[in-house]
């Protein structure tokens, strides 16, 4: 525990739903959804405009649907938000060397060890400039949590949502935690949370009153002691510039169960490539090769193979991909299926396992990382003519996902609003025009084209120099949007 609060932890607002408001004008202020569209799809994202009808992260899409049937509904668009998180993590890679990325959205940073901070003035005030960088910067907002631990900077990050700040000053950890619940501690998780309740402990004040002893025997010594610890507010750990990553995966959940042989084997191969795009873009490689069967009646089926080396060839994991799903049973229907890669090195060795030149190469994924996407290659199987449109309909939505991106020669910018019998809906404006016009086209219209996104703010304000540019510390000390605790 440190004297001061010198840790930050950001988390932006929304991050999905807000990127997509600011990047559609015709949305801000409307309740927005983001995640699976299929009927097995999942929220991952909600506006703060859609949680008011009770919509919330991982809550099943047709549920969100059923709550909020006028918002609007979209698939994960990941390019706008890698963008935008590039940007932010710039920012505060800005602040400190030590900056621990939690996703694309959440970061904890160590205020003293990049010398911006010192004292409780002096981080409020980088607070404070932090929200203000980040605005100016992507148009968001995020919320700021200071203490002197990990644990309480991100507490106090979600007590500040949304687009707040909040300190709590050292040596008031124990009176701020003790009327929480129990589920605000890091590693206490439904399941855990029932077990405590049945025990009688329902806040944190119980478990710290409830002793270790206590604790360890209801929950076993090493998860025992080291929640007594964050009871009484004790938490040690530092802020960890490079976390390293265990696995690439990557899966599907189809809206129809797969009972085709031959198209299962062609959604393996596909999810293979995907997987080695993210390998690639993390410069890594792996050693095993790790497929998972989802099927009909909700078993799950894990199957692995370690390579005699680590690799990023796609033919590889295809290959060891391929292998794994012959030793499934999938006969009654499978309804998800994921292929990873774990055992990561940062080094390649040559393909130890490739077959001869000419091996056919794997149907390309148009729709990059749509989580709810269901199509595949058939190849020479026979389908009838509603198996046909299916494929057609299907094919169309991975092509034009609801709010990704487009370009039109004629009419320029848009974003994809629909797509369905034949034809794609766009509406066309951009990040810092009025809303736009609607229009339908033929889903083969050669003049539309999937496009990049646009950045959000035009001409972002130049923080290359931040945070020495902006206002001494004290001299912000006291600026509204922040707080203290206790």
């Amino acid at each position: 525990m440190r004297a001061a609060p010198t840790i930050l932890h950001l988390d932006m607002d929304a991050f999905y739903a807000s990127a997509e408001q600011a990047a559609k004008p015709s949305l801000r202020g409307k309740p927005v959804v983001v995640g699976g569209l299929g009927p097995r799809g999942v929220v991952a994202t909600a506006s703060y405009e859609a949680r008011r009808f009770g919509v919330h992260s991982a809550m099943p899409t047709a549920q969100a649907r059923r709550l909020a049937p006028n918002a609007a509904y979209l698939v994960p668009h990941f390019t706008l938000y890698r963008t935008v998180s590039d940007q932010v993590m710039h920012l505060l890679g800005q602040l400190s060397p030590l900056v621990e990325p939690l996703s694309l959205d959440e970061a904890f940073v160590d205020l003293e060890a990049g010398g911006v901070a010192d004292d409780t003035a002096s981080a409020r005030a980088i607070g404070e400039q932090l929200r203000e960088a980040i605005k100016a910067v992507t148009g968001l907002t995020g919320s700021v949590g200071l203490a002197g631990s990990k644990m309480l900077a991100k507490i106090a990050s979600e007590e500040a949502k949304p687009n707040g700040l909040l300190l709590i000053e050292p040596g008031t950890e124990r009176e701020l935690l003790a009327p929480m619940s129990v589920r605000i501690l890091p590693g206490v998780g439904p399941a855990t949370g029932d077990h405590l309740r049945r025990a009688g402990m329902t806040t944190v004040n119980d478990l710290a009153v409830a002793g270790e002893a206590e604790l360890v025997r209801l929950l076993g010594k090493a998860h025992g002691v080291a929640l007594h610890r964050m009871a009484l507010g004790y938490d040690n750990r530092p802020v960890v510039a490079e976390r390293d990553a265990k696995s690439v995966s990557v899966e599907d959940t189809f809206d129809v169960d797969l009972h085709d042989r031959v198209r299962v084997r062609t959604e393996v191969e596909r999810l293979a490539d995907r997987c080695v795009q993210r390998l690639r873009g993390a410069e890594r490689s792996g050693r095993t090769v790790v497929l998972k069967v989802r099927r009909y009646d909700f078993s799950t089926l894990t199957r692995s193979e370690t390579l005699r080396g680590p690799t990023d060839d796609p033919a590889v994991v295809r290959e060891a991909a391929a292998r794994l799903l012959e030793a499934v049973d999938t006969t009654g229907g499978v309804r998800l299926l994921g292929v990873g890669v774990t055992g990561l090195a940062d080094y390649t060795q040559e393909d130890l396992f490739a077959q001869a030149a000419g091996e056919r190469a794997a149907p390309e994924d148009p729709a990059g990382e749509d989580p709810g996407a269901v199509a595949g290659d058939q190849g020479d199987a026979p389908v009838d003519g509603a198996q046909e449109q299916a494929t057609a309909e299907q094919l169309a939505a991975r092509r034009w996902p609801a709010g990704h991106d487009v370009c039109h020669d004629t009419f320029g910018h848009g974003w994809v609003q629909g797509s369905g019998v034949g034809r794609v809906t766009v509406r066309f404006e951009e990040p810092e025009s009025p809303p736009g016009r609607v229009r339908t086209f033929r889903v083969d219209d050669p003049e539309l084209q999937p496009a990049d996104p646009l950045p959000l703010v035009r001409d972002p304000v130049d923080y290359s120099s931040w945070p020495a540019s902006l206002p001494k510390s004290r001299s912000v000390a006291g600026s509204s949007g922040g707080e203290s605790r206790p």
